[in-house]
């Protein structure tokens, strides 16, 4: 069995690295990040710890992604994940890791089997951006973000019917998140999930966040574009199944 430190470093290397990738534009590694970092720190801390990372990465991508994407539902998308973070927020006490991953995880399933159903027909309909759907979907991705980074799978049901290019999809995630996991930053450090020992953590992981992120640009610039949303459909499917899983595991243990 490895020591504690080696095993830590080891999985905060890993964890960073797919904070990275996933703003760099790799779809649905992101969320794996705090459960691999759980093996060894509580969830919590796994959180707190991150999300700093996140956010330096999101600026890399805010660089990156300056010309691809859509800014009708980064207006959106922002502004109701705001009313989710602060829903989040106010009900930090009372809300469990477990039911939210839970729901998350079930809603994505349901997704990606009623986008195989639909996939069956010949070219389906593009679904445009409207604010009805993207008001209530974006205020669940503020929510689900802020109480377990958990905000890819009801963001994609909201952007992944408009079938937009595979670069501005990227861009478009890349950004949003960029400007939710800002939000989440002042009360992730009022609740105290993010202190000067964190933080410690964090300039020594930065480097490998960058990496990732430069990394995750490259894969996705040159996968096809029928390749990268099969990726991303595969990836939602995966994550949703493990939401429930974990969450189902806590509540067994």
């Amino acid at each position: 069995m490895l020591p504690a430190d080696i095993a830590f470093w080891a999985l905060a290397v890993v964890a960073t690295f797919l904070v990275g990738a996933s703003k760099g534009g790799v779809p649905g590694v992101g969320i794996l990040a705090v459960p691999v970092l759980s093996q060894v720190i509580s969830p919590v801390v796994a959180a707190g710890l991150l999300l700093p990372l996140y956010v330096l990465s999101d600026w890399y991508g805010l660089w990156l992604y300056r010309k691809d994407y859509d800014a009708w539902n980064i207006r959106i998308m922002s502004f109701a994940a705001a009313i989710g973070i602060g829903i989040g927020w106010a009900t930090a006490h009372y809300n469990s890791d477990e039911l939210v991953k839970f729901m998350v995880g079930v809603i994505g399933i349901w997704y990606t089997i009623d986008l195989i159903l639909k996939n069956r027909r010949r070219n389906p309909e593009p679904k445009p951006a409207d604010v009805p759907r993207g008001l209530f979907w974006g205020a669940i991705t503020g929510f689900t973000s802020f109480v377990a980074h958990a905000g890819g799978t009801p963001f994609q049901m909201y952007v992944l019917p408009q079938r937009l290019e595979k670069m501005v999809y990227a861009g478009t995630a890349t950004i949003s998140f960029a400007i939710i996991n800002m939000l989440k930053l002042p009360p992730y450090f009022l609740l105290g999930q993010i202190n000067i020992q964190s933080l410690e953590k964090c300039a020594w992981l930065a480097p490998v966040a960058l990496f990732g992120a430069w990394a995750g640009f490259r894969l996705t610039k040159i996968l096809p574009e029928r390749i990268f949303f099969r990726a991303v459909e595969v990836a939602l499917f995966l994550v949703s199944v493990k939401l429930i899983w974990d969450a189902v595991s806590h509540w067994m243990a």
